[in-house]
């Protein structure tokens, strides 16, 4: 039974909730059904992309416009004030192998605004300026027990709660820094730790103070949902570490695991200071295909977590074929940048081959841009890591992020981000 159970406050999600995952729901690959994606280098208005100025100029706009229009929602050029107040500074954390700095990233002038705080270990026998991971988190206390982290307001877990997904002392060992904040400080999507999502929670998050100053009430059908949301404050959080001098700004690596990985991914695409990007088990609405329509659907996701697409997406459920785009343009969209994603073996809910076959078919923009795909034509084995400037790993396990996954994210960084 999967928790991740929410949606637009229908009694049918409710229904979902109790029942887990839909009854229709397919696991069988003879039943998936025959589909045609769109080309990643021909144009919608059937022009060819031939040459890397067409790529920019043309064909990656319009990919990003309807994703944006169709899927995620339209960001929108939200008017901030920036103000960074380092609110802890300890050289010595985590028993001397970081410093960890907390910053108060203030959004708006308005004392009433919602802000960021934003955790930041930095590993104290690294040279600097360091590469850094940013990613979010479901609360500040729960990615380790030190006893300095301050827990981020409106989040739940226990200090350390989720520390096996952040192994700070492997990544710190490294040479990197590690830079996350809760998804809350933005947008409350859920009511506590639970699983049952806040329809109403945009209302009192970014999105909600936004719509407040453009004097409505409501968001169009094509406007940003919480995915957006998120990925405009991970855009924020980067605009902090280009003011840290420890930190170089030029290699911040974006990742996430589930929702959140679907989030480093439309972060990454919207927004090219990133230096790679990391998926996580992020599924459909992340890096899984949707035509497949294997594991979660789009009506599933849509029905269960609708808050965090636009509206819009919705005409898409059982109708996949009509969508303009699918997941394999989202990761071409951060071509020529490396980008990793990766599945878990008894994560069937995510679709691990659908996850695979759309990091296979970004390959064509990669190479158009004179990068090396994926490279490797069919799913590998359990545990064998494949692929060059697109990487993948399918692993022994079900939906997590573990300590074998942050391996092969570390190797990889090591490759695309390392100063040689």
């Amino acid at each position: 039974m999967r928790w991740w159970i929410g949606g637009v406050g229908s009694l049918a999600a409710v229904v979902l909730a109790l029942a887990g995952e839909p009854p229709d729901t397919n696991y069988d690959e003879a039943k998936v059904p025959p589909y045609e994606l769109p080309a990643p280098l021909v144009c919608f208005d059937g022009r060819p992309v031939t040459e890397a100025q067409v790529w920019r100029e043309v064909r990656r706009p319009e990919i990003l416009r309807a994703f944006a229009t169709n899927v995620y929602g339209r960001t929108p050029e939200v008017p901030v004030s920036l103000r960074f107040e380092v609110t802890d500074n300890e050289p010595r954390a985590l028993e001397g192998l970081a410093t960890r700095r907390q910053v108060r990233i203030h959004l708006f002038t308005e004392t009433n605004a919602p802000w960021i705080d934003l955790l930041l270990y930095l590993p104290n026998r690294a040279p600097k300026p360091m590469p850094v991971f940013l990613g979010l988190s479901y609360g500040n206390q729960g990615i380790h027990p030190d006893p300095g982290i301050r827990p981020s307001r409106d989040t739940t877990p226990g200090r350390g709660a989720h520390a096996s997904r952040w192994p700070l002392t492997m990544i710190l060992e490294r040479g990197y820094g590690v830079a996350t904040f809760a998804g809350a400080d933005v947008e409350q999507d859920r009511h506590g730790s639970g699983s049952l999502q806040r329809p109403d929670g945009w209302k009192t998050g970014v999105r909600g103070y936004w719509l407040a100053q453009t004097g409505r009430a409501e968001l169009a059908d094509d406007e940003w949902g919480s995915l957006g949301a998120w990925a405009w404050g991970l855009s924020r959080a980067l605009d902090y570490l280009e003011t840290d001098a420890d930190v170089d700004a030029r290699r911040v690596a974006v990742f996430g695991h589930s929702r959140t990985g679907k989030t480093a991914l439309w972060a990454a695409a919207q927004d090219e200071r990133f230096a790679l990007a990391i998926s996580n088990n992020s599924g459909q609405g992340g890096a899984s295909l949707a035509r497949r329509r294997y594991g979660e659907s789009v009506a599933a996701s849509y029905e269960l977590s609708g808050i965090w697409y636009c509206r819009n997406y919705r005409q898409f459920g059982r109708n996949e074929s009509a969508l303009p785009v699918d997941q394999h343009l989202l990761i071409a969209l951060i071509a020529p940048r490396p980008v990793y994603v990766a599945s878990a073996e008894q994560d069937r809910w995510a679709d691990p081959r659908g996850e695979f076959l759309a990091a296979w078919h970004a390959g064509p923009v990669y190479r158009l841009l004179g990068r090396p795909g994926l490279e490797v034509a069919e799913t590998p084995a359990v545990n064998q890591p494949v692929g060059q400037t697109i990487g993948y790993h399918v692993r022994t396990g079900d939906h997590d992020i573990t300590a074998y996954d942050w391996q092969q994210y570390l190797d990889f960084a090591d490759r695309h981000l390392k100063v040689r």
